[in-house]
């Protein structure tokens, strides 16, 4: 080879090498491109309006669009076996709640909720018990008088069966001694369904009753949670009446098994910014749900627990499914 061959030989290598080093720093660069941020239930309910609103935030961090997408169905199992089969990449993101554990267990996937990946909490709230706002009862104890005076014939709608307004339905009345008929009337039936007289009662997020509680429609008789709730400061929590009763709802971010740590971490960030938003505690001040971000490592230890306590009441009720999970 001549001395002019190996100069361009050397000068072509150099070159080839830079250009495959400028592919490697492209490759580390997340975000370069939107995100999709499956969101597991319908428009225009409470998990719609906060995810869309903490997808916005994100973007604005990370610089890119976070597109939300509706995938309702199953009680969240469209979604999470969409989450568990897309690529690890961190472009597609779920938005996780309680469902993540009610729809595992209950057997809608053949998977558990460890068969993904989760980037962290992004808040919680308490699922009160709900009557009409003229109803005769104007305590739970008054409710729970009458319920044991005539069992079995008051009824209180939940989301669906075995969703978690469904458990902490269960996990009330149990305590309560209280025998109803649960009435699975879906997200959309729940709120009409006690306004029209069909059911008596009914637990649901705060954020899915808060507006109708505040114009009289609805009146809220106690809460299934550990400390009373700031925007709905009056209604009791059951342990405060004597009932060992306590399920709240959380909301979060899930990403497929193997996405990379640093990925994680970046949409992590972004989602602690972005909660800690002024719109977003905004909508936290008017809604009543509690903005309390928790990072992946805290948030995989408290899906363990609830995991827990999530099977327990699906098994006192016959709802768990104990085939084997992949």
């Amino acid at each position: 080879m001549t001395k002019r061959m190996k100069l361009t030989a050397a000068v072509f290598g150099s070159v080839a090498l830079a250009v495959a080093g400028l592919g490697g720093v492209a490759r580390a660069e997340f975000p370069d491109k939107s995100i999709e941020f499956i969101i597991p239930f319908g428009a225009g309910g409470g998990a719609d309006i906060e995810g869309r609103l903490l997808a916005t935030e994100m973007g604005k961090i990370l610089g890119v669009s976070l597109v939300p997408i509706n995938k309702p169905g199953g009680g969240g199992a469209v979604t999470y076996a969409y989450i568990k089969n897309a690529k690890p990449d961190g472009y597609t993101v779920g938005w996780n709640s309680t469902s993540i554990l009610t729809t595992t267990n209950i057997g809608n996937v053949d998977f558990k909720h460890d068969a993904m990946d989760h980037v962290g909490r992004v808040e919680w709230q308490p699922m009160p018990f709900a009557v009409k706002g003229d109803a005769r009862w104007n305590s739970f104890n008054d409710f729970v008088k009458e319920c044991r005076e005539k069992p079995e014939t008051l009824k209180v709608a939940n989301s669906g069966t075995g969703s978690a307004t469904h458990l902490a339905a269960i996990a009330l009345m149990d305590a309560a001694k209280c025998k109803v008929t649960h009435l699975p009337v879906g997200i959309k039936r729940r709120n009409a369904s006690v306004l029209s007289g069909e059911a008596d009662a009914m637990i649901a997020p705060l954020t899915g009753a808060v507006d109708l509680t505040k114009a009289g429609k609805l009146k809220l008789l106690v809460m299934p949670t550990e400390k009373r709730n700031k925007v709905m400061p009056d209604v009791p929590t059951a342990k405060e009446l004597g009932y060992d009763a306590v399920l709240d709802l959380f909301r979060g971010l899930s990403v497929p098994k193997g996405t990379p740590d640093a990925v994680k971490a970046k949409l992590a960030d972004a989602m602690t910014k972005a909660a800690k938003s002024k719109d977003f505690m905004a909508l936290a001040a008017t809604k009543g749900f509690t903005v309390d971000p928790m990072g992946s490592a805290d948030f995989e230890a408290l899906l363990k627990t609830e995991d827990v306590k999530v099977k327990g009441i699906m098994e006192s009720a016959g709802l768990y499914q104990s085939k084997k999970k992949k």
